[in-house]
């Protein structure tokens, strides 16, 4: 169902899943134009901070990536079982999958811009750091917080058909108030705690450092992470059972 979901979301065009891999391509040619050659931008804080051509490029691209995969699923969520209601009026079907496939689509385009990233910090550095293995191990407890989200969301968007608005404007908001453009040293110190309420957060720190500056993850806040993540899930699922039996009635 997962590959349905992404060949599904290309059917009609010319050149199909190839966009896939373009479109993270393009996206990551033209913030090197833009940020490196315009701007000259260059990255404060961290370990060889702003150095190399294009290096300012490839942080923001990885900040990017992991904001992409929780905005794509949280902004689908509220319409997900809206949006396939004849799994709900007429067939038996395990609703709660829809997230996952979701998220397993999200999951795909977000491998397709790591790869591209891996070939960035090749072109950039010069070389790629053995701790970029460690990437999914990073990535990995978002997913679950960002599924735990999605269902919450699922369930609750069948019954207040605005909260697609809201979501979207949040995950906007969500863009900026995340260390996407800016590390988060640069942040002044009296607000920092309030940028590591942000789930986002750790993340994206977390995989600049092993894709980027060679560091290997922050295990213990990992562990700690991916405990909230399980947890969160765990909340979001249950609410998504108990307010299911409803559906048909709204529907």
């Amino acid at each position: 169902m997962v590959k349905r979901e992404v060949v599904g979301r290309y059917r009609g065009s010319v050149m199909g899943l190839l966009w896939s891999l373009l479109t993270p391509l393009l996206m990551l040619v033209v913030y090197t134009f833009v940020f490196s050659v315009v701007l000259k931008a260059r990255w404060s804080g961290g370990p060889a901070a702003g150095d190399g051509h294009g290096q300012f490029a490839i942080l923001l691209f990885s900040g990017l990536i992991v904001h992409g995969l929780f905005a794509e699923v949280v902004n689908r969520a509220p319409t997900l079982v809206i949006g396939n209601a004849n799994y709900v009026k007429r067939v038996v079907f395990p609703l709660e999958v829809l997230p996952v496939i979701t998220a397993g689509a999200a999951l795909f385009h977000a491998a397709v811009s790591f790869l591209v990233l891996l070939g960035g910090v090749l072109v950039a550095t010069g070389s790629i750091p053995w701790t970029a293995i460690f990437f999914p191990l990073v990535v990995a407890p978002l997913l679950l917080l960002t599924l735990g989200v999605a269902w919450f969301l699922a369930s609750l968007g069948v019954y207040m058909r605005d909260v697609g608005q809201v979501v979207g404007l949040l995950t906007t908001v969500l863009l900026f108030l995340s260390p996407v453009f800016f590390p988060i040293s640069a942040v002044p110190e009296a607000f920092r705690p309030w940028m590591h309420v942000n789930p986002l957060t750790f993340v994206i720190e977390q995989a600049r450092a092993v894709m980027v500056f060679g560091q290997r993850p922050d295990l213990q806040g990992w562990a700690l992470y991916s405990v909230g993540a399980c947890v969160f899930a765990w909340i979001g699922y249950a609410w998504f059972q108990k307010t299911r039996k409803g559906f048909a009635d709204v529907l």
